[in-house]
């Protein structure tokens, strides 16, 4: 993350004798990207935070992949799915992947065990309900709306914290993620022309201190999943800085980029990840050139996949081809896809758009996962070829 925090207790110097109030030394961690030479945080623990009693292989929920074939856009309906009894990381269903990110939904209506993925930052949308992010660095809440960036091997458990179920889509990276470079200065300040800056993101502001022994942590690594039991609990930090550390931002507060004529997807883009972008669409003023048609055109990207996940207000370029809340939309490259029949028409003279959207574009094919064909519909491919519906009233 782009700027720097302290939160607690920490020495002025770093990598000095930091005493608790019995005389021994906190244990200080260094958490970094890339061995040493990119954004890092320190923390300090009341305990060793290497000091493990027990270490088995785990096996996680089985994810499966499969081609997009025959080649053709999708239409899944996540509401659909079944999420009885899950947590925000053991229920996620995987709907769609490849190499570099592999795409999930749940529903989850309980606490989810402490977990570590060691192969990626997540990036996760709550569509709806209410979620605390617990983790050394503190606690962080979230709500409908919100971005929640959860860094490479970040001891973590999400809480459920409200009387809905809290509504997932989970976007784990085989790398890490955050904001777009050409936002960033060369000192990683946001940039005037950025739609989002460091007043929007929010981080945790007081350390958890939770006590306890024996503690299980799910560990997902590059080699598979490990169970590890800790001799103490993770959440011991007294205090941290750096740059590096869980961080969320609502979609509620990006500032759309409009334009005389319809502007192109990377004015929306929100977050890059390896080999994939996540963009925001969000309510907004629309095309203003006297003869513009605010829908998108007819477009074909040759070298990416589109994932778009609708979660509010009503898409203009999907009206009758049975988009809803919770719908995910994927046109994969090699197909070139457009706004539906009658789209462009009806939104001549049209000047603001009350729709709200998380775009992920790939730049590798994605693959169907399990769930996807749970919840598919099977019409959605054909629906160019329905006749526009009549205009409304």
């Amino acid at each position: 993350m782009p700027y720097y925090r302290s939160v607690g207790e920490v020495p002025r110097k770093r990598h000095t004798q930091f005493r608790q109030p019995d005389g021994t030394l906190y244990a200080e961690e260094l958490m970094g990207q890339e061995g040493f030479s990119a954004d890092s945080s320190l923390l300090y623990h009341r305990h060793a935070p290497t000091a493990i009693v027990a270490a088995e292989a785990y096996d996680p929920p089985a994810v499966t992949r499969v081609p997009n074939l025959p080649l053709k856009p999708r239409h899944l309906r996540t509401h659909q799915l079944d999420h009885t009894g899950a947590d925000p990381i053991l229920g996620r269903r995987y709907l769609l992947a490849n190499d570099d990110v592999r795409i999930a939904y749940v529903s989850a209506d309980r606490p989810s065990p402490l977990f570590r993925d060691a192969t990626g930052d997540h990036c996760l949308y709550l569509e709806s309900g209410s979620l605390r992010v617990e983790s050394p660095f503190g606690a962080l809440d979230a709500v409908a709306g919100d971005y929640v960036i959860i860094p490479t091997s970040t001891i973590h458990r999400l809480v459920p914290t409200g009387d809905e179920p809290a509504r997932l889509l989970a976007v784990e990276a085989a790398g890490h993620v955050g904001p777009p470079k050409r936002y960033l200065s060369v000192r990683g300040q946001f940039l005037e022309h950025s739609p989002y800056c460091e007043r929007d993101v929010r981080g945790p502001d007081a350390p958890l201190l939770v006590d306890g022994s024996d503690v299980e942590v799910l560990v997902r690594h590059r080699r598979g999943w490990t169970r590890y039991v800790y001799a103490h609990h993770p959440f011991d930090v007294v205090g941290w800085d750096g740059h590096l550390y869980p961080w969320a931002f609502s979609i509620h507060d990006f500032e759309p980029i409009t334009g005389r004529i319809h502007q192109p997807p990377p004015v929306h883009q929100t977050f890059q990840g390896p080999n994939f972008v996540i963009c925001s669409f969000v309510p907004r003023k629309v095309d203003y050139h006297p003869d513009a048609i605010p829908v998108p055109y007819n477009h074909h990207n040759v070298d990416s996949d589109e994932m778009l996940f609708y979660t509010g207000g009503n898409y203009e370029a999907r009206r009758g081809s049975g988009i809803g809340q919770g719908s995910i939309s994927l046109h994969p490259s090699g197909f070139t896809h457009g706004p539906q029949p009658g789209a462009a028409e009806r939104s001549i003279g049209v000047d603001f758009f009350d729709e709200l959207a998380v775009m992920v574009d790939t730049f590798r094919p994605l693959d169907l996962c399990a769930a996807a064909d749970e919840c598919e519909d099977p019409a959605y491919a054909w629906t160019w070829a329905r006749p526009a519906a009549p205009p409304a009233g």
